[in-house]
């Protein structure tokens, strides 16, 4: 194993006493090519130019001296370190910090960062990324090959947001350059760079000025506790396929969390859609009615939550939306079931008022390739001042887990 392994952060400013130190005495260098040109690094050490840092990690145990990793920004932050101290390699490190890449983008555009996601984009996955910045105000998204502004942008299609787009930061090739979404995807970007993607109508957290907590804006600590919330909190009386019991059953099954997309076919008055958006995942609303549309609109606002509303009817509206994670169906039968089960989201909940609807509709989720569950849900509504009964209700409750082939 290196007698010494040193982790050097390097952000384009000079290195520190503690940095020039610790390079001007390695026998083993590992970084990217522009960091192994740096001119303190000695003639005579080894140099491994870093790119699976795993494969780098295994070189460096193996390496009997004293070895340096230079890497930009702060290595601690989405970076080296992790995977350096990693139980399989036994590295034990010591970090020479420097100014994260986040930070020196949020800089240069001159605004705050407490208050925004962070996210590691990869061509893999980039999806998620994407999600999350469908549902945040103020999101840095670290890019990746593959994973950059015009990708993020394309999939953002349908949302407006605004770039600042951070190029080489640190370095004499730095650029800033701030577009609307639209316009990324007809540009040639540099690769890596850091994104901040920023619009929608910021509340909630991120509308009370100073918080307490980072990227506060997850969860609305200041918003309503709890989730299931009354008809009041809506603003008046939901639909039948809205209620507190039925929503709360629902959105338990569906587990809407941060980096999904939530489909909510027949959103109705909104409510349901405002509660997995609480949860920090992106949200498209789908209804036909138009007035709905506006009802679902002004509690997103009311609620500070971002959401994609998409006026027209299932399941043809449908076609052009970005892939689900989970999808909540409050209307449309058997087709709307289908059609989403064809798109092979994790989860899809649905509810039914009589046996024979359900029936069907656990059908359609069973001929899509879906395990199905199907409870009988009845609530009491009791007027607490005289304890009577004000309220029955009985639905039929369906849900739906993709079945995994092996």
């Amino acid at each position: 194993m290196a007698d010494r392994v040193t982790v050097i952060g390097w952000d384009g400013s000079a290195l520190t006493t503690a940095a020039r130190s610790a390079l001007g005495a390695a026998t083993l260098v590992a970084g990217a090519a522009h960091h192994l040109a740096l001119p303190e690094v000695p003639p005579g050490a080894e140099r491994i130019r870093l790119g699976s840092v795993s494969l780098a990690a295994r070189r460096i145990a193996q390496h009997r001296g004293t070895a340096v990793v230079l890497a930009d920004g702060d290595p601690g932050f989405f970076g080296v370190v992790r995977t350096l101290r990693a139980p399989e390699h036994g590295l034990e490190v010591e970090v020479v910090p420097a100014v994260s890449s986040v930070a020196t983008a949020f800089a240069r555009a001159g605004m705050p960062w407490d208050d925004a996601q962070i996210v590691v984009a990869h061509s893999r996955d980039l999806r998620r990324a994407v999600n999350v910045c469908r549902a945040h105000t103020k999101v840095a998204v670290l890019t990746s090959p593959g994973a950059g502004p015009a990708e993020l942008a394309l999939l953002l299609t349908g949302v407006h947001r605004t770039f600042v787009i951070c190029e080489a930061l640190g370095t004499d090739r730095e650029r800033v350059t701030v577009l609307t979404s639209d316009k990324v995807v007809d540009l040639d970007w540099r690769d890596p760079n850091v994104v901040i993607v920023i619009g929608g109508s910021p509340g909630g957290a991120a509308a009370q000025g100073t918080g307490w907590i980072a990227a506060h804006e997850v969860g609305h600590p200041t918003g309503p506790r709890g989730w299931g919330l009354p008809a009041r909190a809506y603003g008046g009386v939901l639909d039948e396929g809205e209620s507190v019991q039925l929503r709360t059953a629902q959105l338990a099954r569906l587990g809407p969390r941060v980096g999904d997309l939530v489909w909510d076919i027949g959103s109705g008055n909104g409510a349901a859609a405002v509660e997995a958006a609480r949860f920090g995942a992106a949200v498209i609303a789908v209804d036909a009615d138009p007035d709905a549309c506006g009802r679902t609109a002004a509690v997103a606002r009311r609620h500070g939550v971002q959401l994609q509303i998409v006026h027209g009817r299932a399941p043809q509206i449908l076609e052009d939306l970005p892939e689900p994670d989970v999808v909540r169906v409050g209307g449309g039968g058997a087709a709307v079931i289908a059609a989403c089960a064809a798109r092979r989201p994790e989860r899809i909940v649905a509810h039914a008022a009589t046996r024979d609807e359900a029936e069907s509709l656990g059908g359609a989720l069973a001929d899509g390739g879906y395990d199905v569950e199907c409870v009988l849900l009845q609530s009491v509504d009791l007027d607490t001042s005289v304890w009577v009964e004000r309220e029955r209700a009985v639905v039929f409750l369906l849900s739906g887990y993709r079945v995994s082939h092996p």
